[in-house]
């Protein structure tokens, strides 16, 4: 895969690269700061973005305000969101446009190679990956009481493990069920949720959407 790295911490940033090359990856252009990472976005138009949340010049949203920014003139280009911290806000901020290729970690994950690698090929495709460590920190503050309140807990589960990113496949091993059976499982969700299928939004994403909204 072509990517570009924005992340301004040299070694983390070198890390990373010495990283993907290792698993056959390329990486086309690398930022330090939001405005490169925007115009590194636009040129290069990469398979898959890494991208830090708080770059320069104001260490707030620089390089989350990029990915968005240029996801807006290259609608579904893959974003991998790397931060220090969880914050809601920005999974969700991410997520609202329901088109999928999209993945927030913290940074500790990425020594966890295989996971990380794993993340990044799942958002490349199209797919979500949300870091286990957000999904914990979300469930930690209880469940909604108003449109996940109806879930059975089996429901629940399908809908957590959905949010980390997991295919059917994924989820129907870790939770020793049949694929078949996540599969209903995954259709009462989205009837559940009022999600339609259409050829406009990812129905997955949208769930997800749904979930990181009612924390």
């Amino acid at each position: 895969m072509r990517i570009v790295v924005a992340e301004d911490l040299y070694l983390l940033r070198d890390g990373m690269v010495r990283l993907l090359e290792a698993y056959g990856h390329e990486v086309v252009a690398t930022a330090t700061t939001g405005p490169e990472t925007l115009e590194a976005l636009l040129t290069w138009r990469p398979d898959i973005a890494i991208v830090d949340v708080r770059m320069p010049p104001t260490h707030s949203d620089e390089g989350l305000r990029a990915a968005l920014a240029a996801r807006r003139e290259l609608p579904g280009l893959p974003v991998l969101i790397l931060s220090q911290y969880v914050e809601q806000l920005y999974a969700r901020e991410l997520l609202a446009d329901g088109s999928g290729g999209i993945g927030y970690f913290l940074k500790d994950s990425v020594f966890d190679a295989d996971q990380f690698i794993d993340a990044l090929e799942r958002v490349a495709a199209g797919g979500t990956a949300m870091d286990p460590q957000v999904i914990a920190k979300l469930l930690a503050n209880g469940p909604s009481t108003r449109r996940l309140d109806h879930l059975t807990d089996r429901e629940h589960q399908v809908l957590t493990l959905m949010a980390e990113g997991l295919s059917n496949q994924a989820i129907a091993q870790r939770l020793f069920l049949s694929e078949g059976a996540i599969s209903k499982y995954t259709t009462t969700l989205f009837t559940k949720l009022n999600l339609t299928d259409d050829n406009h939004t990812n129905r997955r994403v949208l769930a997800v959407l749904t979930y990181l909204n009612n924390p």
